[in-house]
């Protein structure tokens, strides 16, 4: 299955997957609220983002360039500064992930420090004999709710983790990519 849906992409002689993006002018490949900021500082046009993330996520572990064609050939500068943005826009939605990642792991190691402390307090009250109905109530209450939040905590790392730490790999092998520019006529 992965082979037909990498053939539906070109290759360069050297063997990479060519994501192609097609523009008529520059200006289409950024956001249009930050007008007047220069390429480099620009966000990226959201549809974008979410093709090239999505190309890659399609085509796997194999080694892509991305291949820009517009209507008129861009100077070398301006495809220097597009290089720059694609290279900072998803270096930054790396720097984002992390930092999700990492208070999601802090949130987990406070769940799992809270689970112990129940489960503990919940053991040196079973040592306790001849204890009233209300006591026992409670006391299993708190065996539940250290279980409860070990489980969450164990969960958080499990399930959450991975796909967050696929996005930062994907971000930083975009924001490494070779970007090739070429004109709608074919030329650069």
């Amino acid at each position: 299955m992965k082979e037909k849906i990498i053939e539906r992409y070109d290759r360069t002689e050297n063997g990479q997957v060519i994501i192609d993006v097609a523009a008529s002018k520059v200006e289409e490949l950024y956001e249009d609220f930050d007008k007047q900021a220069p390429y480099h500082r620009k966000d990226l046009d959201e549809e974008l983002a979410a093709y090239l993330a999505g190309c890659v996520r399609e085509i796997g572990k194999s080694e892509f360039v991305i291949r820009i064609t517009l209507d008129r050939a861009p100077s070398g500068e301006l495809q220097a500064r597009i290089r720059t943005s694609l290279y900072k826009f998803f270096m930054y939605q790396r720097e984002l992930e992390i930092a999700s990642v990492t208070r999601t792991l802090k949130h987990s190691l406070m769940l799992l420090l809270a689970g112990f402390a129940l489960l503990f307090l919940s053991f040196r009250l079973h040592g306790c004999p001849e204890r009233p109905f209300y006591q026992n109530v409670l006391i299993e209450g708190v065996t539940i709710a250290a279980w409860v939040s070990l489980w969450e905590a164990l969960s958080i790392v499990l399930f959450n983790w991975w796909p967050s730490r696929h996005r930062i790999k994907q971000n930083f092998r975009i924001a490494n990519a070779e970007v090739l520019f070429q004109a709608q006529d074919g030329g650069l």
